[in-house]
This record gives structure tokens, C-alpha cells and sequence, in this order.
């Protein structure tokens, strides 16, 4: 069976920077299928070659079996494509704007008034179609906007960080939908860097970092490669490196303990991953209390992705987005300072 989408190898550069350095992953027909990573991974430069947007310097793209490299406008035509940036003509009300986006997919006036319908019944858009698209709220607009990737029946919607910034009720809304064409055969590509939105819709998933795979698979099997239980801790608010050093070497040494990692990013705490053990937490509690460590923070909790991205890179998937944007604050300065 000829898979849905097939990336292999693709790399692509912007000079010396290395946007996606080697990402290889496979979509089955009528599954959900994330990118899940931190800004800056290289999701938006994988989408964008696969929408023929950019041009790869390397690496197989299909859609469908067909070439985007060799025929983009045969692969393009088999999707539907919302990107990260909203955008939309302000002057026009949303039903306009789904009537003059099925002129340009050049859809028969009958069968599209009855899809543009369909669409804003299932987007809930019903007392909005009239207004004017400038005076949407960000929810409403990005509802609209993927109305219009769904109006010509696409076999593969690829949809960029389609919730990022939504309100909690659009949110629901679009996972909604989303679920429901897949039910019906629709495959869906989305990158998130929202571990729970990831966790509720993907049927499988890549982890991406520095513009390669780290993990691949359901979210389940990837939360069960990561072993049991996590025990996240602190000695102190802000500890010395020297210090969780040590306590992490005498936590090693409870039959319990299968891994320990420090963050450094989040004031060297420790992350712990403990098999089966109802009284763990007094136990390590014991350890470090009988060896003169103070404890200011303890939890214990069932493994997320954000421990399979932890495990893989040393640091949470929150503490990746942190640095990611402090660096372009960085660099937007130094230009800043340049003119």
C-alpha cells in the first residue's frame, strides 16, 4: 500500500545554518501524524518542502506516491495546506471568502455552496459566516482558515501549529474536526510543539530536534520506552552543580532507580526514573535526609513525551522553546545594533 506521505533524508540549509539536517518519517492513509518539537527544530522548513513551498537541498518527498519534487502540482493538488501565519482577506465576510477560495480550486458552484455549508456547520462557524474577516477573533480566524485547506476534499491536510495561541474552546473545536476526517480517510500531517495536543491526536509521531528524529512512535510506545515512573526533585531552589552531583550519585544506588538526569536548565534538578515502588518517595526522601541533603521540592508522576524528549536531549521540551527564543531575541539584537 503506497503510504499517504513519505519523507526520507531530507535536508535543507540557509547557508551555514542547518534547518533540517536528516528527517526520515512515513504517514499511513486516514492517521494523525504530528512533528512534535521546539521552535526552531526544523517542523515548518520540513512542511514547507513537502507543500512545495521550499525547495529541499536533499531528500525523497511524496504525497500520495507522487513526487513533489518532480510534479509539485500534482502532489499539491492532493493537499490542503494551513500555515502557522494566518492569513485572510479582511474585507470579506468568511463565506465569501470560502466561495472565492472554491473559484480558485475551481470547484462547480453547486457542490461548493454544499461544501461551505458542511464546513462552517462543522466549525461551528454558523453566526460568524456574514462578518467580516477583520473582525474575527484569532480563534474564529484560524477556524476559517482551515475551513478553506478542507473546501477541495484533500486526501492530506497538512496543518502547521494549528492551535498555537487558540483559546481553549477553538482548541477543542479543531481537535474535533480533525478527528473526525481522519475517521473518514483523511490523513492529517500537524506540527505542535503542545505536548498534550500531540498526546490526544496522534496516532504516531517524530520527535524532532536541531532538524533530526530523536524518537519515533505512538505516543504510548514512546512513553513505555522511557521506562516507569518519573520523580522530579530539587535540593534546593537554585542547587550547585557539585552538590545534585553527588546526590544523584547516591540515589543511583537504590535498587529502585533505573535512570537520573540533571536539568540544567531548570535550577539542576533532578530527574528520576524509578520502577514500581509504592514508597519511593520516602525512601529517596530517607537517602538524601540521612546524608545531610535538604530536599525543597518533590513530585512523582507517569511518564509524557516531554520525559522521552528529556531523555533523549537532557532537557524538557519547555526548557528547548526557553533557549530557542532567548537565541532569536539575541540575534534580532545584535541586527538591531548592526543598523
Amino acid at each position: 500500500m503506497t503510504d499517504a506521505v513519505r519523507v526520507e533524508h531530507l535536508k535543507k540549509f540557509y547557508g551555514n545554518i542547518k534547518a533540517v539536517e536528516d528527517i526520515s518519517f512515513k504517514v499511513e492513509k486516514g492517521e494523525i501524524f504530528a512533528l512534535l518539537g521546539p521552535n526552531g527544530a526544523g517542523k515548518t522548513t520540513t512542511i514547507r518542502c513537502l507543500c512545495s513551498l521550499t525547495k529541499p537541498d536533499a531528500g525523497l518527498l511524496e504525497i500520495e506516491g507522487i513526487s513533489v519534487i518532480e510534479k509539485p502540482k500534482q502532489a499539491r493538488a492532493l493537499m490542503g495546506y494551513v500555515a502557522q501565519e494566518i492569513a485572510l482577506d479582511k474585507i470579506l465576510t468568511g463565506k465569501e471568502l470560502l466561495e472565492l477560495q472554491s473559484g480558485i480550486y475551481h470547484m462547480p458552484r453547486s457542490s461548493a455552496q454544499a461544501r461551505i455549508t458542511e464546513l462552517i456547520n462543522l466549525l461551528d462557524l454558523q453566526d460568524y459566516q456574514d462578518r467580516r474577516t477583520g473582525t474575527y477573533s484569532g480563534g474564529l480566524r484560524r477556524r476559517l482558515d482551515l475551513a478553506t485547506g478542507l473546501l477541495h476534499y484533500p486526501k492530506v491536510l497538512i496543518l502547521d501549529e494549528p492551535t498555537v495561541g487558540l483559546d481553549i474552546e477553538s482548541r477543542k473545536i479543531i481537535w474535533s474536526l480533525l478527528t473526525k476526517i481522519a475517521g473518514d480517510g483523511t490523513t492529517v500531517l500537524l506540527s505542535s510543539h503542545y505536548l498534550e495536543e500531540v498526546d490526544a491526536l496522534a496516532n504516531r509521531l517524530v520527535i524532532i530536534d536541531k532538524g533530526t528524529v530523536i524518537a519515533s512512535g505512538s505516543p504510548t510506545e514512546l512513553k513505555q520506552k522511557v521506562g516507569g515512573d518519573r520523580i522530579t526533585l530539587k535540593i534546593r531552589e537554585f542547587s550547585p552543580l557539585e552538590e545534585v552531583e553527588k546526590a544523584k550519585n547516591i540515589l543511583k544506588e537504590l535498587p529502585f532507580v533505573e535512570d537520573a538526569i540533571i536539568n540544567n536548565a531548570q535550577g539542576n534538578s533532578l530527574n528520576l526514573v524509578i520502577n514500581s515502588q509504592t514508597n519511593a518517595l520516602s525512601r529517596i526522601e530517607q537517602s538524601l535526609t540521612g546524608n545531610d541533603f535538604p530536599i525543597f521540592s518533590i513530585a512523582q508522576s507517569r511518564p509524557s513525551l516531554d520525559d522521552v524528549y528529556l531523555a533523549a536531549t537532557g532537557q524538557t521540551l519547555l526548557d528547548a522553546e526557553i533557549k530557542s527564543s532567548a537565541s532569536r531575541d539575541l540575534k534580532l539584537e545584535k541586527k538591531m545594533q548592526m543598523k
